[in-house]
Formats: C-alpha cells, structure tokens, sequence
C-alpha cells in the first residue's frame, strides 16, 4: 500500500493530534444528544468528529459537510459553538439532519411528551388509519402489505396520522423522525416481527430518549455565548460552489470533514430490507421525502463497473466544487473504506490531486505503517460486492495544493 508521499505535515499540537487519534480509533457505539434519532448507513462515529472539530477550528469556524448522512458532523458542530453546513443528495439525509439539529422549547418539548402519552389510544389494530395513497400509487408501500406486515404498517399510518395532527411543521418532523426510528426497528433485516403492542411500546420509548437527547443538546447550545449557524441543503455536492440559489455563506469553511460514498462498497442508504432483503422505500414516505433514484444516485456510480470510471468521475466533480468553498486555511478529513485497498486508494488520492487538494500527515503517525491511521470499524451494516470487509476506513486528510 503507497505511504503518504506528500511531506506535509499538519501543524498540530502533540495534545490535538493524541485526541484525533483516539477518537479516530475509539469503538465506543454512537450514542449521545441527538445522534440515535436514526440509525444512518455508515454511521459517522460522533467521537472522531467531535475529536476533528475541536483540533481543526475553533468557536465560530464554520465546518462543512457536503455528504452530511445522518448529521453526526452538524450535531457536534452545534454542539461545539461552530457554525456548520451539511450538503446531501438524499431527502431522507436531509430530513434527519434538520430534525437532529432542531432545537425545541419547553412548550415545544411538553406537547411531544403529550403525544408520546396519547400513542397508547392512537395505535390498535381496531382503530381506522389514513392510508397515503400518492406514496402507496408511487411504491413506498412495496412489501409493507404483505399478511405478514400489514399490521405494522397500519400501525406506522395511524402514527403518522397523529403526528400530522399536531400542526405544526417542527412538531411533525419530530414525531415522524420518531416512528421512522420505530419502524426502522420493527422492519429493517428483522427476522421476527413485533406485535402493534411491541411497536407502540417501543415507539414511546424510543420516543422519549429523543426527548432526552433533545434536552442535553439544548442545555449544551445555551451553554455558549453565541448561537451555532446550522444550515442544511438538499444538493448533489457537486455544483454547490458558487451557487447562488443556495444561498451559501461567503465565508470559507475552517473545516471539512465528512465520510463520502465508499468506492467500489454498497451502501443501501435509501431503503430498508423487509423478508430476506426485499427492499422498500418506506423510510422516505414516513419523512414525508421522495426517493428520486436508484442505489448508483446515492454512492456516485455503480459498483459493477470493475474500473469505477463514473465513481471517480463525480468523486471529482464534487471535489471541486467544495474546493471553491474553502481557501489556503481549510484543512479536509475524510474517512473512507475501500473494500480492495491495493487500487482503489491510490486512484482515490489521484482524484484527491486532480480536484486541487494534496494529502498531509500527522507527525504522530510518521513511523507507523503507511504514515496514515486506518480504524476498524464496529457493528457496521452494509453490503461489499467484493469477498474482501469494507470495514476498514482510511482517515484522509488533505490541505488544498501549495
């Protein structure tokens, strides 16, 4: 495997880079204010951003995110006192985001609560539900009708019904985050179901943990003098610079850290499998989101192809644009698996290159294997179209070229 050849070495106090390896390596499960509103494919692990941002910037820096997932990079960004802008091509991506990093009032918090304590007269299977039929016309209720299912699916209607009764655009979002959690629970690669019972109960319990990590990132937001800009975008990264309709702050971003889609690896970041990986939109119609693609939209070009030419192609495309949006100052930390290493990391750093960045070191790191820090990674679910685990990311990082 090529060592780093670029003799850049990132200016980082010995105490800095010790705290960005640790939290690089750390097994600890993602846990903690908002970050398990929703289980996102290839998690961030919230201890190595937390780690990147405190070493990278300091209070009032803005980081960037352009894959922004699940919104683990955002939730520490607030949480942190910096400024943040997450850019995803998905609409569920953005929808968690934005939930994850909205913050709640009291009156806000005290009617969710009112709801979680309803759920127990809303779910039955007696009780009548709403059926939507533009999402049911367009597939999103694919493999939910089967005699198997049906029940679980009226009951996450019924609970989507409630939700929309609440009235209001924050509340809503809320709640439908919360059943989008619950029915991830009871439906994605479940091999036994839960009765309407079990999911009611699970619903409110999940439910009122969100309440509880909503709380914590609250009293950590007030905790700082100035308010954290978070602003969220649903756009293909590539085009995002100097795009006007965005509205994108003119400020350079102090910090971009992100894991990308991992070449030559899928990722099944926009459907559930339901009975033996049958897959099915619904996570989409409980965000009330549309799913414009197929797999190839979501991890920037098909696996299949052996050379991954399109991959690499939009890798590049998207590079440039986030370039545009940094300056001599930003430093750029990715993670990033690669299930066959011995090419497809090179022909990543090329693209790196190609885009205008070039790849520096931690001093810390110089005389250990590559001169980069690898991190095996835990409880992570997706699936390698090759025999070789996607479960060893890279940790990239890279400054823009002298």
């Amino acid at each position: 495997m090529r060592a780093i050849s670029s003799s850049r070495r990132l200016n980082l106090p010995e105490a800095d880079q010790s705290a960005l390896i640790a939290g690089a390596l750390s097994t600890h499960p993602v846990s903690g204010l908002t970050h398990n509103f929703y289980r996102y494919p290839a998690r961030f692990s919230p201890c190595f951003a937390r780690a990147a941002i405190k070493a990278l910037t300091t209070p009032g820096d803005t980081i960037l995110d352009p894959y922004v997932g699940g919104g683990t990079s955002l939730v520490e960004a607030l949480a942190l006192g910096r400024n943040g802008i997450g850019i995803d091509i998905s609409q569920l991506a953005e929808f968690v985001t934005m939930v994850k990093t909205t913050i709640m009032s009291h009156n806000e918090i005290a009617t969710l609560e009112e709801w979680i304590e309803g759920l127990g007269q809303i779910i039955h299977a007696r009780h009548s539900a709403p059926h939507f039929s533009d999402y049911a016309e367009r597939g999103y209720y694919k493999h939910l009708n089967h005699p198997n299912r049906w029940r679980l699916r009226r009951a996450i209607e019924q609970a989507l019904g409630s939700a929309i009764a609440l009235r209001a655009p924050r509340l809503e979002a809320f709640a439908r985050c919360a059943i989008l959690r619950a029915a991830q629970w009871a439906l994605d690669g479940r091999r036994t179901l839960p009765s309407m019972p079990e999911f009611k109960q699970k619903l409110a319990k999940l439910a009122g943990q969100m309440i509880t990590g909503m709380n914590a990132l609250r009293q950590t937001v007030e905790s700082h003098l100035h308010a954290a800009d978070i602003r969220i975008y649903n756009h293909c990264a590539a085009g995002i610079g100097n795009n006007n309709r965005l509205g994108m702050p003119i400020a350079p971003a102090r910090l971009v850290v992100t894991s990308p889609p991992y070449p030559g690896i899928h990722v099944l970041y926009h459907r559930w499998q339901v009975d033996g990986r049958k897959e099915t939109a619904a996570p989409f119609w409980i965000a009330d989101k549309l799913d414009d693609a197929g797999s190839s939209y979501y991890t920037l070009g098909d696996r299949k192809d052996p050379e991954l030419r399109t991959y690499f192609d939009r890798l590049r495309a998207a590079t440039v644009s986030i370039v545009s949006l940094c300056d001599a100052k930003t430093t750029f930390v990715q993670t990033v698996a690669f299930s066959d290493p011995d090419w497809r990391l090179p022909r990543y750093l090329e693209t790196m290159a190609e885009a205008g960045l070039e790849e520096a070191s931690l001093p810390a790191l110089a005389d250990h294997g590559d001169g980069r820090l690898w991190r095996n990674v835990p409880n992570r679910r997706w699936y390698v179209g090759d025999k070789t685990p996607g479960r060893r990311e890279a940790v990239l990082v890279h400054r823009l070229k002298r």
